[in-house]
């Protein structure tokens, strides 16, 4: 048990001291344990002893409690700084060190893979010309095997035709009807020699150079090189009642309420839901992308400004005729349509924006994922009038991307 302190009015200066008259609390007496502590720098330098005031002792617990804060305060700072050194002094280095390793590795797969496309092209260069030579060399042995044939049969004719001028001619009736059997069998030679038809044996065959290969790096170095669609406006006079175009004249939205038909406008599909572009193209290798992911039901490709405008009749019916080359789709369907003869499009999934690509000259219009520069569909044609773009929608709308 810990002892008694005495006389604690008078360490704590005597009566009238905080604790009242006596030194201690008032009410109670001495206990056990109790002590009064020695005052502290703070309380001594504040004008002498004295038992401690709440405020003081509020002070000292703010005091102590400060102190601590700030020595977690540079500890936390002593770890962030050595965590800073550290990622300064190895992490940094080591960073520098793996992103000059992963270029030098990108740069590597970068020059290993045009060395690889350069050899197969180079191969496939190779392969296609030799096909080319090949072919061009059947193509003419063939006119030259056609030249040596009917230039004979020249020869054969020319020469009973000599000989039957030259029986009119000095032969009397008797000796023409002797002479019967001989000209009967020279003429009936001269029969067996039919008219030259048109072969294609005698034309050089493009298929010669269909490569795979080849198409799909075509095809991606165009796409890739054409920024964006070309700048295509929907010509409004031939926009179906079925369909509306907004102002900017890149969307079309469809209607099941069909509108009033302009029946001064001959450019008008009055029937089905189609439009065509304003300007039409004739050369050159040409791009645009439609969004349809709205859309459940369109078909966008190119026309003939000769298409039908009027009725309900597959002449007007893109793909349909032998003026439009369209890609279609049709809730889950996808399809290429042209004269009548649809062809199966099977895709993992539906496109949110189709592209289509027409080369003029090279006679060939493509529809290609402009996300993925994936080819949906080739189709190879010998145009023969300028190429209108072509639109139709039956669901929601569709839009232009500039």
């Amino acid at each position: 048990m810990g002892a008694v302190c005495a006389a604690p009015g008078r360490l704590w200066g005597g009566p009238g001291g905080v604790w009242g008259r006596g030194g201690a609390p008032r009410g109670e007496g001495l206990s056990v344990g109790w002590c009064p502590r020695t005052p502290g720098p703070l309380e001594l330098g504040r004008g002498g002893s004295g038992p401690p005031s709440p405020r003081r002792g509020l002070r000292a617990a703010h005091h102590s409690a400060l102190q601590n804060k700030i020595v977690d305060r540079c500890e936390r700072l002593q770890l962030q700084s050595a965590a800073i050194a550290r990622h300064v002094d190895q992490v940094l280095p080591a960073k520098d060190q793996g992103v000059l390793n992963a270029a030098n590795v990108a740069r590597e797969l970068v020059i290993q893979r045009l060395i690889f496309v350069g050899n197969a092209c180079e191969n496939e260069e190779q392969r296609l010309l030799e096909k080319v030579h090949v072919e061009e060399e059947r193509a003419q042995q063939s006119i030259l095997t056609q030249r040596v044939h009917w230039t004979e049969a020249l020869q054969k004719l020319a020469a009973l035709r000599t000989y039957l001028v030259d029986v009119i001619t000095n032969l009397d009736d008797q000796d023409l009807v002797r002479a019967e059997q001989d000209i009967f069998e020279r003429t009936e030679v001269a029969e067996g020699i039919l008219e030259p038809q048109e072969s294609p044996k005698l034309n050089f065959n493009q298929t010669c150079v269909q490569s795979p290969l080849l198409h799909r790096l075509w095809a991606s170095a165009v796409l890739c090189c054409i920024a964006g669609s070309r700048e295509i406006h929907i010509d409004e006079k031939t926009v179906s009642p079925h369909l509306s175009l907004s102002e900017d004249k890149k969307t079309l939205t469809f209607s099941p309420k069909k509108a009033k038909v302009d029946l001064d406008c001959p450019e008008q599909f009055d029937h089905w839901p189609n439009a065509l572009a304003i300007v039409a193209f004739h050369s050159g290798v040409c791009a645009w992308k439609v969004s349809v992911e709205k859309s459940y039901a369109y078909k966008l490709g190119v026309c003939y400004s000769s298409l039908p405008r009027k009725g309900s009749g597959n002449e007007a019916r893109l793909g349909f005729n032998a003026e439009s080359w369209v890609f279609s789709r049709y809730d889950k369907e996808f399809r290429f349509l042209h004269a009548g003869h649809p062809q199966a499009v099977e895709l993992i999934k539906s496109p949110a924006e189709i592209g289509v690509l027409v080369d003029f000259v090279g006679g060939e219009v493509l529809f290609y994922d402009p996300d993925s520069c994936t080819i949906l569909f080739s189709h190879r044609e010998t145009f023969t009038e300028p190429l209108y773009p072509v639109f139709a929608v039956a669901h929601q709308s569709i839009s232009l991307v500039q």
